[in-house]
């Protein structure tokens, strides 16, 4: 059976070989990326640990970050200390006070580790379009919390109900189910309280109300609530009834829709152009479709210890992966164009500046937890 899926403007067409299908499922939780940042480097190297761009503007040849050099770009080095200016202005923004214990159960999970690829996406984005990163922490913040509430939530034992995450019990074993259903409800509102009140005067009025709406839609039944409908919907599906733009449409909304607007946010408050700001959506659209493919993969061949939370969730509530539905090779094949499409929505700027995302693409295919 052949399915088509369309990304940008190419067809990609693949047949669905039931024999070759895994057994081996995903976990259904959108997180991303969710070790702990000691555990960046992958055991598969991303291209090398630095990376080098040679032109003045990224060009078809130099965009696979092959290109002999003229400036080296570190790109471990870049999302460790990016990542860190995220986690310090987290923990600025919820502080510990009164009420005590929900402030420590939004703590518990907000700062629980990660690499922060979503506010790193957004300063990312920011500042390719000119802007500094103290325009984009009130996002890229904000981005964090959305998606921490994400994460608490969909642990919930109403959900996918696991124990584990980033290699730590979750928020409900810890706090009780009541306390991390409020955790994950104030997370989602104080986002919006901070992207509005903390982001600097700088950045005009109408570019905030612009952020705002373009994360609510990204959360909401457009985005990744629509996507977890989806998904829980697809339990049990006959593979016969269902095909690749159906797993396509839960993992664009439920995965890819806030990586989008991760780089949307960046791209509005750093000042971008409309142009500017669509190709970065559209960039982060292959990436955001991409990790759920490397997830799926990795699913498949990891263990929880290596992932650092519960693999196998899927086998028990029969839920669609690429794996399952493409086979691990076509599955492979499918993230090595995801990841060409999404470089080629940066063609043409300043490779100074896009070295960043050109690397998070590169470490996004190549990543081993």
């Amino acid at each position: 059976m052949a399915s088509s899926v369309t990304l940008g403007s190419c067809p990609w067409v693949l047949h669905h070989h039931p024999s070759t299908q895994s057994k081996t499922p995903r976990s259904r939780s959108p997180s991303l990326i969710t070790l702990k940042l000691i555990s960046l480097t992958p055991k598969r190297s991303v291209s090398s640990a630095s990376h080098t761009i040679s032109s003045s503007l990224v060009t078809k040849e130099d965009s696979n970050l092959r290109s002999t050099t003229s400036s080296s770009f570190d790109f471990m080095s870049y999302i460790l200390r990016k990542a860190d200016s995220v986690n310090r202005a987290l923990d600025s923004a919820v502080p510990l006070r009164e009420p005590l214990k929900i402030h420590e159960a939004m703590r518990y999970s907000l700062l629980a580790g990660g690499k922060r690829v979503r506010p790193v996406l957004c300063i990312a984005a920011c500042e390719l379009v000119g802007g500094e990163e103290s325009l984009a922490m009130p996002a890229a913040c904000a981005v964090e919390m959305i998606h921490t509430m994400s994460l608490i939530h969909d642990d919930l034992p109403c959900m996918d109900n696991d124990d584990l995450r980033r290699g730590k019990p979750t928020n409900h074993k810890v706090y009780g189910e009541d306390v991390a259903v409020l955790a994950g409800d104030a997370l989602l509102s104080f986002a919006f309280e901070h992207l509005a009140s903390a982001t600097s005067s700088d950045v005009s009025p109408a570019r905030v109300v612009r952020a705002v709406g373009e994360l609510a839609k990204a959360i909401g039944t457009e985005g990744l609530v629509a996507g977890q409908v989806a998904d829980i919907s697809s339990e049990g599906l006959d593979l016969n009834d269902v095909g690749l733009d159906h797993l396509e449409f839960i993992h664009l909304h439920k995965t890819a829709a806030l990586l989008e607007a991760s780089a949307v946010l960046g791209g509005i408050v750093g000042g971008g152009s409309d142009e500017e700001i669509e190709r970065l959506r559209k960039f982060a659209r292959c990436i955001g479709l991409l990790f759920q493919v490397v997830d799926d993969i990795l699913d498949v061949t990891k263990s929880s210890q290596e992932l650092g939370k519960t693999a196998g969730k899927d086998l028990i509530a029969d839920k669609l992966t690429y794996p399952k539905l493409m086979g691990l090779e076509k599955s492979r094949e499918f993230a090595e164009k995801l990841n060409r499409e999404a470089r080629d929505q940066l063609l043409g700027f300043d490779s100074d500046k896009v070295a960043p995302l050109l690397a998070l693409a590169t470490y996004i295919a190549n990543r081993q937890n």
